[in-house]
């Protein structure tokens, strides 16, 4: 188990080479498979999930049992590609991944024919399945699903014999990673489109093999947007970054300008600055970029910055559950969190006495780079199992560690 202790430089310019986008990553090698694509994808990630998917596409190798580890897109993304691709296959995870629901998407993916069974226990992984063809053409699901869910069921549509509708019952959460699977799609030759507020349509036809060049991640960017705003001065640059990006992550930019931060676009590159403008309060519906949420809570508890974040139901069923880890490591920190209707976190300024405790991780390499940057702005912060990072930015540590010296 990794601790790392974390104390804080008295200024901060940097050029920081972030990681390919996970989700844009794993996203083109599901669909560049189901194409029988002639080219890779390039400036793919090298996080822990996308290394696993690419094992797990590797057609050179036996895939009797492939194990996923703690890769939760890898697991619902080739839940639906190994049911549409020939071949019996069992797919497992970690011990944790083992306790992650999937019932929802197995189900999914039986009405429209596909042959899975449950390996242990009821509605949860390992699987075993069965490739084949799927006749079927029509699904029915809830809005507030995950929506790796909805992309999963979304790309193999195109393979599908009579292609796939997909409608959406009630309000639909994380629209933007929809939105992102559709663009996708889009540019390997598929076509997808919303025929209106909550109907998809998919229409059988083969995706195209085309090259393509991976964006760097927004969401990776929060971190450094975090130490911009906790530092008190900070010039960052991110290469990689577009300013008309697919990634609903992008929207980091905007709510960072509350905490006084502005973005310089470039050319392929973005530059962070302190304005020194900050908010009094913040209130935000994150139901679209959930995997903010936790860099935003420590942010704004540090810099005093009461607030109510809303939309975060899905961080129930993440690496973690997000909202316990969050209240029970804020009040290590001395701030008393509340959560109301399993999708809402607050802090009204609360604060409580602050115990000498190093931060739990969870195995959940958003806490562990969210609560990385304490010591900006407090002594003392030791972070346990810091290595789980290692699933979305490998070098985060290595590189945080150089910018400290």
């Amino acid at each position: 188990m990794k601790k790392i202790q974390i104390t804080a430089p008295e200024q901060i310019t940097a050029t920081i080479q972030l990681p390919s986008s996970k989700s844009i990553s794993n996203r083109a090698l599901i669909i560049n498979a189901l194409g029988n694509g002639t080219y890779k994808p390039e400036n793919l990630s090298d996080c822990d999930d996308t290394m696993v998917m690419i094992r797990a596409l590797d057609e050179n190798q036996p895939h009797d049992t492939i194990d996923i580890m703690a890769a939760g897109t890898a697991m619902r993304f080739l839940t639906a590609y190994l049911s549409v691709t020939p071949g019996n296959r069992i797919i497992t995870g970690t011990q944790r991944m083992q306790q992650r629901p999937i019932e929802l998407l197995v189900n999914a993916l039986r009405e429209l024919g596909a042959e899975i069974e449950y390996v242990n226990n009821e509605g949860f992984p390992p699987l075993r399945i069965h490739g084949r063809e799927l006749i079927k053409d029509h699904i029915c699901l809830p809005g507030n699903v995950s929506s790796q869910y909805i992309s999963a069921l979304l790309m193999i549509g195109p393979s599908l014999k009579n292609g796939l509708k997909v409608t959406l019952t009630g309000d639909i959460i994380s629209k933007p990673y929809i939105n992102l699977t559709i663009q996708l799609m889009s540019d390997f030759g598929a076509q997808v489109s919303w025929i209106n507020d909550h109907e998809l349509q998919v229409t059988p036809q083969p995706y195209r093999s085309i090259p393509y060049y991976i964006e760097s991640d927004w969401s990776a960017a929060s971190y450094w947007y975090q130490i911009a705003a906790l530092s008190q001065e900070a010039t960052v640059t991110l290469p990689g970054l577009f300013e008309n990006s697919y990634q609903g992550d992008s929207k980091v930019a905007d709510i960072f300008r509350n905490l006084g931060i502005e973005t310089i676009f470039g050319n392929k590159a973005v530059t962070l600055k302190k304005t020194g403008t900050c908010v009094k309060r913040l209130d935000y519906d994150f139901i679209n970029q959930p995997d903010l949420a936790q860099t935003f809570v420590v942010t704004c508890a540090l810099m005093n910055i009461p607030f109510r974040f809303s939309g975060l139901q899905s961080l129930k069923i993440k690496e973690t559950d997000r909202m316990a880890a969050l209240i029970c490591e804020m009040k290590k920190l001395g701030y008393v969190l509340q959560e109301c209707d399993g999708s809402v976190l607050s802090w009204e300024g609360e604060r409580c006495e602050r115990s000498n405790e190093a931060i739990d991780t969870y195995e959940d390499h958003r806490m562990a780079m969210a609560f990385s940057l304490l010591g900006l702005r407090t002594e003392g912060i030791v972070i346990k199992n810091a290595e789980c990072c290692r699933k979305t930015f490998e070098t985060y540590f290595d590189v945080l560690e150089q910018m400290y010296k």
